[in-house]
């Protein structure tokens, strides 16, 4: 009997357009690499209460190691041994000392249960099946393993995209994606547990960045390589007509008094652990052996019965 077809993972991002946007930025990726950087210190913050050792530990999508050096400067640093880092741009791994790789998130290499820490910070959200990436990464730590993850979330860049479709539709009846998706806050925390991960907590940093004109966001976008890699393109090119019109819509709806616009980043931070038989467990319902109010030390009052 054959067997049915596998469904196919949605191609959603253009991974070779990324990886190209992605070497073009290496070179200057340090002038705009204030949202990683955020990203991977705080990812070492949490890394910083966790007082146990990991041995093993790979930082995907590493881009300029700005996790490494925020790294180097903590008092986890001691904990963390052996960092290899991965990036899908060979050109972002110039520059630097310590094992690197060339690594598609989609396709990561590492071998069942051989590491112990796996971080991303704002990688992840290129990757086509973010669930099938975090089932990769799942399954190539250790039991008890850990893995932080930051990616963008949905508000990222709204202020933008409202701008780029309002002025579409005006000039000419219509309006596509031009601004990739991005996760909704309010799955992050499934995301973990769809992919067989424990403990999931998931943490939202909204940060506004503000600029002097539309321009300066666009050319930062451009630095960080995060401009948009959607598969299927719109239909027309972006015309300097529309976005001239799209730039006077963003500073009609958001400037600040000042005169400055905001831009909106969403980062949300995803933290869970492999599964083990070492990990504290959620008591059974009607396991508890004190009653709430006995350990609040408060008068429990029955609520009144309704009248037939």
């Amino acid at each position: 009997m054959s067997r049915a077809p596998q469904p196919l993972t949605p191609r959603i991002f253009d991974r070779a357009l990324l990886r190209t946007r992605l070497d073009r930025a290496a070179k200057a990726y340090g002038q705009a690499d204030f949202l990683k950087r955020r990203a991977a210190e705080d990812i070492v913050a949490r890394l910083e209460v966790i007082m146990r050792d990991f041995p093993r530990a790979v930082d995907i999508g590493a881009r300029n190691g700005a996790f490494r050096n925020a790294l180097a400067s903590s008092d986890a640093a001691p904990r963390v041994g052996l960092l290899v880092e991965t990036e899908i741009a060979l050109g972002m791994l110039g520059g630097r000392d310590g094992p690197r790789l060339m690594v598609d998130e989609e396709q990561l290499p590492f071998a069942f249960a051989s590491l112990d820490l796996a971080v991303s910070s704002l990688a992840l959200h290129w990757t086509n099946d973010v669930i099938g990436t975090l089932i990769q990464i799942r399954r190539a730590l250790k039991p008890d393993g850990l893995f932080i993850g930051a990616l963008f979330g949905g508000a990222t860049l709204t202020e933008l995209r409202q701008s780029l479709m309002a002025a579409e539709m005006e000039l000419t009846g219509g309006a596509g994606p031009r601004v990739s998706p991005f996760a909704d806050p309010n799955d992050a925390a499934s995301l973990l547990q769809r992919a067989g991960f424990a403990l999931p907590v998931a943490d939202v940093d909204r940060v506004t960045v503000r600029y002097a004109h539309p321009l300066k966001l666009m050319a930062d976008l451009r630095a960080m390589g995060e401009t948009s890699v959607l598969a299927e393109r719109h239909p027309r090119p972006l015309t300097r007509a529309v976005l001239a019109r799209a730039f006077e819509i963003y500073a009609e709806r958001f400037a600040e008094p000042d005169g400055r616009i905001p831009a909106t980043f969403e980062i949300l931070t995803l933290t869970g652990w492999t599964p083990s038989s070492v990990q504290q467990q959620p008591l059974k319902p009607g396991s508890a052996k004190m009653r709430l109010a006995d350990a609040l030390k408060t008068v429990e009052h029955p609520l009144p019965r309704e009248e037939d």
